[in-house]
């Protein structure tokens, strides 16, 4: 179906355009950028879309959203958080390997490839688990689950106890080309923890998850980095001392890459007020320094993308007391959002005028970039992958408009700034508003 778009702003930080565009969609792909009006008179839309006072980006490329399939339909099935997805304009999606069971064998990856692609929505790229089982001794056939669609391997959130697995895991990663995406945390320090180690944690009688616990890992990885020269792209990064060593690898020209929690750059520990279960993550809010520190490390690139770290939890497991409930939080639906929350505050100050195109590069081209995956630009000939959002709108975050079944987040009744108008997937309408 060819789609024109006209009277929209658009923002395509791959390709350095950021003004007022018409966009031409052919089977699938952008046929072409225009100044408004000036379309190819012969350019016969099936469909026209006004997006005057709208925003066009590219799809949002989101490096962690568990789907929740297989194992886990209780939380959440892969209809509720695809339509999430595209509720909030993602259409490049980074699932984790914590499934169940595990997706440590080529059939249960391709199984979910399947399933994601018969809902024609999101483009679903599955990371597949570094060891069998997740359990961190034998490591998996990384061959075959590359061929099944792997485009990294991951432990989530499981430790590898023995580091000569760890060092086996590079070296082969390192022979065939494989990225390894490995979360920071030591197997030991903070183990059982359950908030930031600090003055909140002990005034609240809450176990403690030091800094150390990040830091100590990042100092163990970069060793096997620099011995076996694999790649390692860091998930989730919390502290502002573990930033500092990943800056000083990223100069000293180790391939490293990192991300960040889009509430992590928002929240700190005092946002667990009264034991709010809806605040609890892995890893933990953390102090307000490590807040910040992650803020300007955003601005001036340690950190290589914002994800949404969307974990749905049921209410079965959030609304439990602080320390049996289980961390995380729906967060597909926000990231555009928080992304430009953070450009506004951090950004806008100094440089108004790139305040916008910094926060959609975060969430687009640079995750791209980091993931292998060639998506998040709008260049001539690329799959149209699109979000049209209004960048003036303001709404507030209620549990029952959020349509991931995934409810719970601690920005519940936070006035967000930035709505999705509409999703386009592969040339063809997603989601309107």
């Amino acid at each position: 179906m060819k789609l024109h778009i006209k009277n929209g702003h658009l923002v395509d930080p791959a390709n350095g355009i950021d003004a007022k565009k018409d966009i031409c969609i052919a089977s699938g792909k952008i046929a072409g950028i225009h100044a408004p009006g000036g379309a190819p008179a012969d350019f016969a839309a099936a469909k026209v879309i006004d997006a005057s006072g709208l925003m066009i980006a590219p799809g949002l490329v989101d490096l962690s959203a568990r789907l929740r399939e297989p194992g886990y339909e209780y939380k959440a099935t892969l209809e509720s958080e695809m339509q999430a997805a595209m509720q909030g304009g993602v259409t490049s999606l980074v699932c984790p390997p914590d499934t169940d069971p595990v997706l440590d064998e080529p059939g249960l990856v391709e199984m979910l490839k399947h399933r994601a692609k018969s809902l024609n929505q999101a483009h679903v790229y599955p990371l597949g688990a570094l060891t069998v089982g997740l359990k961190g001794q034998a490591l998996t056939e990384m061959a075959e689950l590359t061929e099944a669609g792997c485009i990294g391997f991951s432990q989530a959130s499981e430790p590898i106890l023995d580091t000569n697995v760890l060092l086996r895991a590079m070296q082969y990663a390192k022979t065939f080309g494989y990225p390894l995406w490995l979360r920071p945390q030591d197997a030991h320090l903070g183990s059982g923890g359950i908030a930031h180690s600090g003055p909140i944690a002990a005034r609240l009688g809450l176990s403690g998850i030091p800094v150390i616990a990040e830091t100590v890992a990042l100092h163990t990885i970069f060793e096997l980095m620099r011995v076996t020269g694999a790649r390692v792209h860091l998930c989730r990064m919390s502290s502002a001392a573990g930033l500092e060593l990943v800056r000083a690898a990223k100069q000293e020209g180790l391939p490293v890459t990192c991300d960040v929690g889009a509430h992590h750059i928002h929240l700190t520990e005092m946002d667990i007020g009264y034991f709010d279960s809806n605040a609890r993550m892995l890893p933990p809010l953390r102090a307000q320094r490590d807040r910040d520190a992650i803020r300007q490390r955003l601005l001036d690139g340690t950190i290589d993308a914002i994800c949404s770290d969307h974990t749905p939890v049921d209410d079965d497991e959030k609304l439990l007391p602080f320390g049996e409930a289980t961390p995380g939080a729906t967060g597909l639906e926000l990231l555009l959002s928080l992304a430009l929350k953070w450009a506004e505050e951090c950004v806008a100050p100094t440089a108004p005028k790139q305040a916008i195109s910094r926060a959609i590069a975060k969430i687009t081209t640079d995750a791209a970039r980091v993931s292998g995956l060639a998506a998040g630009q709008l260049g001539v000939g690329s799959v149209a992958d699109l979000c049209l959002f209004d960048p003036a709108a303001r709404w507030t975050v209620e549990a029952g408009a959020l349509a991931s079944q995934g409810k719970h987040t601690p920005f519940l009744g936070y006035e967000m700034l930035g709505q999705v108008k509409a999703t386009i997937v592969a040339g063809h309408v997603a989601f309107r508003r």
